[in-house]
């Protein structure tokens, strides 16, 4: 079965914060995604729908600063799949779209905080491989992918967009 990927509408808004609480099993991260956009920080947010044009994942990307100034990466965060949708390549196929997404958006790189067997297959690696820290102090879930040749940075801090401070509140 396909999943169909689009970009988010207004109208999916609703929808996107269900799936996101569920596949958490928490409201943090949807409470986030909602305070992305709000703020005009969420650069791509793509959706996965099953046969019936449900939502059954969800990807969004925001943008990123580097020593305090504002740089051509994006940040990847969060990806939500339905319980009953896992392991259907839904994730990987919005990753996938997710960073041609970034590509199409300008980016010349993007991180993730995450599993490193998971998303060394799209690319990412140790983002302390290019000197790049991160805010969390976290090295090797800390990764980075390079999206146009010569675009990844030499080093600095990654801090995600101000919305993330909220998660935990």
């Amino acid at each position: 079965m396909e999943f169909p990927i689009r970009a988010e509408r207004a109208e999916d808004c609703e929808a996107i914060s269900r799936l996101i609480a569920e596949a958490f099993g928490r409201s943090e991260e949807a409470k986030l995604v909602a305070a992305l956009r709000t703020a005009g920080n969420l650069s791509v947010s793509l959706l996965a729908e099953d046969a019936e044009g449900r939502p059954v994942g969800h990807i969004a990307f925001s943008p990123l600063t580097l020593d305090g100034a504002p740089c051509p990466g994006l940040g990847l965060a969060p990806l939500a799949v339905a319980e009953g949708f896992r392991r259907r390549g839904i994730g990987g196929a919005l990753v996938e779209s997710g960073l041609a997404g970034c590509r199409r958006a300008g980016a010349k790189f993007a991180v993730v905080l995450g599993e490193p067997e998971y998303y060394g297959r799209f690319g990412f690696r140790a983002a302390s491989g290019w000197g790049l820290g991160n805010e969390y102090q976290v090295d090797e879930p800390f990764q980075a992918v390079e999206l146009e040749p010569g675009g990844m940075p030499r080093g600095g801090l990654v801090r995600y967009a101000p919305e993330f401070g909220q998660l935990g509140d």
